[in-house]
């Protein structure tokens, strides 16, 4: 795959991608989390999004709870709302690291809600697979990481935090963990789409490692697609305990991948970020 037939792919989740940007770089790198809506729309046209798919990507951000907009003066900006930053905290960690050692413990989520409520219900299992967690039964989902005050914020906002119970807990047996790992994540789904990834990145890593010759804006299409595209596997692999994990699990490889490609178009692409924006690097 060239450079530029990956970096013109077409975004078909403008929201997403949005809020990969708002993820990576404004929340981290803006004093005060805030986007002109004229400076969001000349960085997304850098990804062929039209000024009319941005604006009303934004509207329907703002609408479901994700973005804030204030004005100053006659131009318009838009921040992340408080759930909005408490999703990225909560992402973050999985993307950039440090990795966390398993515990031992399985973190679990049980509800009982009745079909009144079908859609809170809904929203809830949504929310718990946003967050890596997987099914063991129907009504019963775990995750190894340290992850309940997480959860309890989804159940709340779903509407259903009185149909939950959460536990912290040690597995017994019969089988072992690493088979229950098995049971409720699908490894080699997880493991072909890890080899996807680095299929795709690691041959780019080898040509800026030796060649340097991205742009500051090359550099910037590069950096959001790498966050965006790794960004997924918080949606499948919760930090799964490299313990229990086949041996030369591809996600390591990954990792080591993302973070070295990642910090070697670091200051290239923000560069091109605070040109794009009309504003001076901070410091």
């Amino acid at each position: 795959m060239s450079i530029k037939s990956l970096n013109h792919r077409p975004i078909t989740r403008p929201n997403s991608f949005i809020f990969t940007l708002y993820g990576d770089v404004v929340a981290r790198h803006v004093a005060d989390g805030a986007l002109a809506i004229s400076s969001l729309v000349r960085l997304m046209a850098t990804f062929g999004l039209s000024e009319a798919a941005v604006r009303q990507a934004v509207s329907r951000m703002s609408r479901q709870g994700w973005l804030q907009a204030h004005k100053l003066g006659n131009r318009a900006f838009y921040r992340v709302t408080e759930r909005g930053l408490r999703r990225i905290e909560e992402l973050n960690p999985r993307i950039y690291g440090p990795v966390v050692e398993w515990d031992g413990r399985w973190r679990m989520l049980t509800y009982a809600v009745a079909e009144n409520q079908r859609e809170g219900r809904d929203r809830l299992r949504k929310e718990l697979a946003v967050l890596g967690w997987a099914p063991l039964s129907a009504s019963t989902w775990l995750s190894p990481r340290d992850a309940l005050a997480e959860v309890e914020e989804a159940a709340r906002a779903a509407g259903v935090h009185e149909n939950i119970d959460l536990f912290e807990a040690d597995h017994r047996g019969p089988e072992s963990d690493r088979e229950l790992l098995r049971k409720c994540w699908d490894l080699e789904a997880i493991s072909n789409a890890y080899r996807d990834f680095i299929h795709a990145y690691e041959s780019r890593l080898v040509r800026e490692r030796e060649r340097q010759d991205l742009t500051p804006e090359e550099a910037f299409v590069e950096r959001l697609w790498l966050v965006h595209d790794y960004r997924k596997f918080t949606y499948v692999d919760p930090g799964l305990p490299s313990t229990l994990l086949p041996a030369h699990w591809p996600g390591t490889t990954a990792a080591a991948l993302f973070r070295e490609y990642y910090a070697a178009i670091d200051a290239k692409s923000l560069r091109f970020f605070w040109g794009a924006v009309g504003q001076a690097a901070p410091g």
